[in-house]
């Protein structure tokens, strides 16, 4: 039974022999028998080769890698080593092995001289355990079997599945506080003054939205929109934004106490990742030097540069939407079709945001290139550290990608746009887009809305159905060839590990970034859960069901549908720790400025604290905010019109219309009203912010990261290694 566990199988096209191919291979397999593996061969419409490693590999890894005081109790019994530790050996060696031609493994492979390596999904119990309890669609609600996962995955991946439930778990309280602030939007606020003046306003005409074929409109034509824009845009969403930067930083500062707790259950406080590197390579290759550290300033500055420019491409592409908006919007008004020149502004925002995504879709694949390429020019020393850099590379561009749009519209849609008879515009022709009438923060909410919808729903069903697909047709491809040999030769197909091998060889190959790619999509997701959460209070809820599919989804891709991945160490989720803080401060920043710029939060409190009737008269009875839509409203004279605006004919005899800006009527300068409300906007702004961080400050030393029990269990297995060194050095100390 035992000679039937292999590490690891090599899978080989048939190549003639004596060709080049041929005796590259034969070269490699003849380093790995001078280390002591053994090699088995079947053959098939490819080769196979399953490789198992010695024992004593595995003993002189016990013996590098654990602390003295348990060398002295076991020093003759070593236990068996865990599988994960054995695939991750033998993977490390297979990689670093050289042959004579100076090639590893990775060469081998890009000279098509070997087609895949992979450790094998054997019929093991804890196989049956996962398959039966996490990586089905049944255990939806189900706890996931951690423990399980890390016996046959590794720690890595155990740690994502940890943090992801962990995530998951916590969004539940984020998506009720969202649902509740919507819901308060519905009922409380749907009475509210504003949208009721909105809703009465039959006589106020305003100015067109486009130079041509539009005429004036009366403000209460935007009545459901009003409704629709209060349900996000009210007192309940400034305390929703705030909650919402607590439950960040609470929600990281828990997560550092069950990683403590995981960690040590595992046995990981002491593991160190460079140490494990450096013994690893001395099993491989006694002799072997460790590189050294560097640091190159010239390198650092080249990467540095390239990284802005590639910042400045996606900024960029965000511009060329927004030119496509105004460009969009120009058309869609002249169309014949009277739907879509109607609703024009909506349609042209629900484009904009649908080819935004594609614009998602495609940069990314780019992104994922250029962030390689500047990796290679850094060379970093180690692996871990390789993947640090690229994360932190990868994660700067995916976030100008995913939001640079968003930016645009949350804060500068609508204030750069000039005002009538004085028009920004693209070339000197089109105008740039406003907001919409009922206020910027619907534009916002539109544009989230449509993103994380498509985002979801779209890279869910490919990230399934792709693998489930290619596998199937991966299955077809193999079968045919194979049943006609068997009918030749009846015996060769006996050997009871053929099947398992070519099983393992049809499911999808992973690779090194499997894990990664996981990680991104779920921290892109927690940067639109939390940056612009104040305009699309959903997101939390949306960001809850999409994880709940995921973690099972993920669990049956790695189960059934991909190659075994190679298990990995690690005590905690790196790199991505740093990077969820620094979403943790943007989400201030953010909501702080959708707060005080976007919404019309501001501008009603300083009507209603300065200018409205009842700083005037004492009126108790009456709504303060009375009066509001028509004190936010300008007047402008028809005949300061631009030339090449038309104007319909019906309206030529009257002189004055309005349109929604505080300026002065004669001379159309901004009016004493709208400093008084940019100095509250910045007043508002600097409160918000020093008092969310402060606040994230004070859970962040209220909530220990690492909790007493782990603390004391590490003070006394200190004490009790110093206690049993001191009585090993006593004998020898007595003086003579």
């Amino acid at each position: 039974q035992n000679e039937e566990k292999w590490d690891f199988v090599l899978v080989s096209d048939i190549h003639e022999m004596g060709s080049e191919k041929e005796i590259k291979r034969k070269k490699f397999l003849d380093e790995l028998s001078k280390k002591g593996f053994t090699i088995k061969k079947i053959e098939d419409t490819k080769l196979f080769y399953g490789v198992r490693a010695p024992q004593h590999i595995f003993w002189k890894y016990q013996c590098l890698l654990t602390n003295p005081n348990s060398r002295q109790q076991n020093s003759s019994a070593y236990q068996d080593v865990p599988v994960t530790t054995r695939i991750r050996v033998v993977h490390f060696i297979l990689q670093n092995t050289v042959t004579s031609d100076l090639e590893k493994l990775h060469d081998l492979m890009k000279k098509k001289v070997f087609e895949a390596a992979f450790p094998l999904h054997k019929k093991e119990e804890i196989r049956e355990i996962l398959k039966k309890k996490w990586a089905r669609w049944r255990v939806l609600f189900k706890e996931q079997p951690i423990e399980e996962i890390r016996c046959y995955f590794g720690e890595k991946v155990a740690l994502y599945f940890a943090w992801l439930g962990w995530y998951t778990y916590l969004l539940i309280f984020a998506a009720l506080a969202g649902l509740a602030t919507v819901a308060a939007g519905a009922t409380v606020f749907s009475s509210s003054q504003v949208s009721k003046e909105i809703c009465d306003a039959n006589n106020t005409i305003m100015c067109p939205l486009c130079d041509q074929n539009c005429s004036f409109w009366v403000l209460s034509d935007t009545c459901t929109y009003a409704k629709v824009t209060h349900m996000i845009d009210n007192e309940a969403t400034v305390v929703f934004a705030m909650f919402m930067a607590i439950w960040a930083t609470v929600f990281l500062e828990l997560w550092k106490r069950e990683r403590a707790n995981v960690a040590t259950s595992w046995d990981l406080y002491g593991w160190d990742e460079e140490e494990e590197e450096l013994a690893l390579q001395l099993i491989n290759n006694s002799q072997h030097e460790p590189r050294p550290y560097q640091h190159s300033y010239f390198r650092s500055t080249i990467v540095l540069i390239l990284a802005l420019l590639m910042i400045m491409v996606l900024i960029g592409i965000a511009h060329a939407l927004v030119i496509y908006r105004a460009v969009a919007m120009a058309l869609f008004t002249q169309s014949e079709v009277n739907l879509l020149s109607k609703h024009a502004d909506i349609v042209a925002v629900m484009t904009g945001a649908v080819l935004h995504y594609i614009t998602i879709v495609i940069m990314t694949k780019v992104n994922w290139h250029v962030a390689l390429f500047l990796c290679d020019l850094e060379k970093p020393r180690t692996f871990s550290q390789r993947e640090n850099s690229f994360t932190v590379k990868i994660f700067l561009f995916q976030f100008f990608t995913n939001f640079s749009s968003l930016i645009y519209i949350a804060f500068f849609l609508g204030r750069i746009n000039g005002h009538p008879g004085h028009y920004v515009r693209i070339a000197g022709h089109w105008r740039l887009e406003e907001c919409h009438p009922s206020g910027c923060i619907t534009d916002l909410f539109i544009q989230m809305a449509v993103i994380m919808v498509l985002k979801q729903t779209i890279s869910n069903i490919m990230e399934y159905l792709i693998p489930l697909i290619s596998h199937q047709l991966r299955k077809k491809k193999k079968r045919p060839k194979k049943r006609n040999l068997m009918l030749g030769e009846e015996e060769e197909a006996e050997d009871p590990c053929k099947r398992q091998w070519l099983n393992n060889y049809e499911l999808n190959e992973v690779n090194i970034f499997s894990l990664f790619n996981e990680y991104l999509e779920i921290v892109i997701q927690y940067s639109f859960t939390t940056i612009f959460v104040a305009a699309f209070p959903l997101a939390p809820l949306l960001a809850l069901i999409n994880n709940v599919i995921e973690i099972h989804m993920d669990a049956i891709k790695m189960m059934r549908l991909r190659r075994r991945m190679v298990p990995r160490k690690a005590k905690d989720i790196g790199i991505w720790l740093q990077v969820l803080e620094a979403i943790g401060i943007l989400a201030v920043i953010g909501n702080g400025l959708v707060i005080a710029i976007t919404s019309d939060f501001i501008p009603v409190q300083v009507y209603k604290y300065m200018y409205s009737p009842c700083m005037r008269e004492n009126h108790t009875s009456m709504d303060c905010s009375t009066g509001y839509i028509n004190n936010s409203l300008s007047v402008f004279h028809i005949q300061d019109f631009e030339p090449h605006t038309k104007v319909l004919p019906e309206f030529k005899g009257q002189q004055i219309k309005e349109y929604r800006d505080y300026r002065n009527a004669d001379d159309y300068t901004y009016t004493v009203q709208f400093w008084h409300i940019f100095a509250a906007r910045l007043a508002f702004l600097i409160l918000f912010e020093h008092v969310a961080l402060c606040v994230k400050l004070i859970a962040a030393w209220y909530i220990p990261d690492v909790p007493q029990k782990v603390k004391n269990k590490i003070l006394m297995e200190k004490h009790s290694n110093l206690r049993n060194e001191l009585r090993w050095v006593m004998p020898w100390k007595v003086p003579g």
